[in-house]
Formats: C-alpha cells, structure tokens, sequence
C-alpha cells in the first residue's frame, strides 16, 4: 500500500470518527444552518428598561429608559434578536428638565421624514415627572424638544409618566399615559387623549381609562399601549411593583381610544417563572404575520439590581378566540422572528 493511500483511509476514519462523536453529543454547533435559525432569551443582556422598538425600512429601533449616561438609549437590529447599540436619541434635554430620570420613551413615525418621541423626565418647576415630546427627522435622532414645558404634568396627582403614542385605524393619533398617583398615596389611572396630526399638542380633554383594582396588580398599574387585532382595541398594561417578582402584565378591551375598557378575566397574562422574574411594562411588534412581546424581566433573585438589571425579552404572542396568549418567559432556543 503506497504512502498516499495510507494517508487517504486514515483522514477518512478521522472524519468518520469527528461525525460519530458529533452525534452522540447532542449538541448543534451555532454556525450551522439550524443553529442561525433561533435565539434565546433575553436579545439584550444589560440593563435596558421599558424597551419600544420600531420598524423603518429594513432596521428595527429599540429605545429604552435613561443608562450608561444617555437620556434616552437607542439600539438597532436587522431581526429583533442581534441588537447593537446606536447612542443617544435625545442628547440634549429641555431647558425646563432635569438630568437623570428620563424614563420610557416610545416613538412614533409620522411622516417620511418625521419622527416624534415622547418621554418622562423630571420637570424642575414641578419637582414631580412629567412627559415631553420631541422630534427628529430620523429614527436615530438626535430628536429635539423646543417646548418651555412638560406636555402633561399632573403634578397634582403625583405626576405624570409611562407616554405611549397610537395611530388609530382612522388615522387619529392618540397618547397614552400613567398618573403617577403611587408616589403620592393615591390611584394610579391609566389616560388617553387626541394628539394633534403633527404631534405637538393634546387636542380636547383627557379620559380616565382604567386604575388599580385587583389584587394581582398591587398598589398601581402603568406602562399602558394600545394594539388592533382582528378589529378589537386592547389596551396593554404592567401592574404592581415593578421591583419585586409580583410586577406582571395584563390587558383590556376597549372600545374606542375613549374606552370604556374591560380587563380581561384571565389576567395576569405575563408572570414571573423560573427564568425571568417581574417581566412587565411591555410593546408589541408584528412581522411577517406574528406578533411579538417585547419586555424587560429581572433575573431571578436580582431584582432591584442595576446589574445586569432589567434585560429585554422577546416572546411570541399568540391568538386564541382573539385572546393575546403570551409563549414565555421562555428561556430555551426558539425559532427567530
């Protein structure tokens, strides 16, 4: 047997040696084609509170609560899953504002061109936290408040926080957003109201929606935003302390931006497990014909933590007799949106 064929049979027992071993182990490589084709939770592992995220073009926006020393930390991503961060939406604050408390921002596309951001931060006049709005000409920012105040601040009932805003089937554009009646001693209720077409200004008067009744929600609800499905308007909300393994999300129907609202019998819909403790304060996303909870969640036993503090967590929604049944907290590997 000559040198070449000797070298021949034994690189081939080695293969067939390398791909016994493979299979008996289980395990998938991550460069595989089947590895590429999922993820697991959570899609962002540091600290990135009260996520929103939008889509423009072939890029999804996420944004989140004050960190890092950015008032409001932007992030991108081409699938939901493999996110990168992108600086700071909103660089420069408001004369009438104060520096670090500049919580849960949510941003709308009005126009090509036009993007408009709405957020809490504290306002100095008032000493409590109040919402602005600022805009950009693209979803990266730098997005700008020009306002000599806050756009709602009831300061009376502890404040205002948690904006949300909703372009209706009609085209109308809605706000909505949380009294912060818990850092006063009294009810926290849910508002809605009528934007003006630019996204400037609140048109007409507020309408109460919903505030803390049951036992499951604790002394509050917030974080509210509205969602169509199959013609139903469901108002989305977290309830109770959003520090504690108790916090949860929860739904209602309503119908009209106006209400009245209904919660739903089966809630809470979203709760702590094993892998995730205090998921809440959510946005939803629809792709390719699948709907998507985007939340933050603690690890287990870390909860009030900074590190890694609350990460982002991505789970499918599911629709059973028009009812949003949410598939986690799910830690194992799933197929990506």
């Amino acid at each position: 047997m000559t040198d070449r064929r000797i070298r021949r049979r034994g690189a081939a027992a080695l293969a067939a040696a390398l791909l016994v071993a493979g299979c008996g182990s289980g395990e998938t490589p991550s460069s595989t084609p089947e590895g590429a084709h999922v993820y697991t939770n959570p899609v962002i592992r540091t600290d990135a509170p009260d996520p929103q995220a939008i889509r423009v073009g072939d890029t999804w926006y996420l944004f989140h609560t004050n960190s890092g020393g950015r008032n409001v930390p932007v992030l991108t991503s081409p699938d939901l899953v493999a996110w990168t961060e992108a600086g700071d939406a909103l660089p420069d604050l408001p004369a009438w504002a104060d520096a670090g408390k500049t919580w849960a921002p949510e941003v709308i596309q009005l126009a090509p061109d036009r993007f408009a951001l709405y957020y809490t931060v504290a306002d100095r006049a008032s000493g409590r936290q109040c919402l602005g709005r600022a805009l950009a000409a693209t979803p990266l920012g730098p997005y700008r408040d020009d306002a000599d105040g806050p756009l709602v601040c009831q300061a009376e009932l502890g404040g205002s926080i948690d904006a949300s805003p909703y372009r209706d089937t009609d085209g109308s554009l809605w706000l909505l957003w949380k009294n912060d009646g818990n850092a006063v001693g009294v009810d926290t209720w849910l508002w809605s109201q009528r934007l003006s077409p630019d996204g400037l200004r609140l048109v007409g008067t507020p309408t109460k929606l919903l505030k803390q009744t049951e036992p499951w929600e604790g002394t509050l609800i917030e974080g509210p935003f509205f969602h169509r499905h199959d013609g139903k308007l469901l108002l989305f909300f977290a309830a109770n302390a959003y520090d504690k393994d108790t916090y949860a999300e929860g739904y209602a129907v309503c119908e009209s931006p106006t209400g009245p609202c209904v919660k739903a019998a089966e809630n809470p819909i979203l709760t702590s497990n094993a892998v995730a403790s205090g998921p809440g304060h959510a946005s939803m996303i629809e792709k390719d014909g699948r709907t998507w909870l985007l939340y933050h969640a603690w690890p287990p036993g870390q909860e009030g933590s900074t590190d890694p503090g609350r990460q982002v967590w991505l789970d499918e929604v599911v629709w059973t007799d028009g009812r949003p049944v949410v598939k986690g907290p799910t830690a194992e590997p799933q197929p990506r949106p």
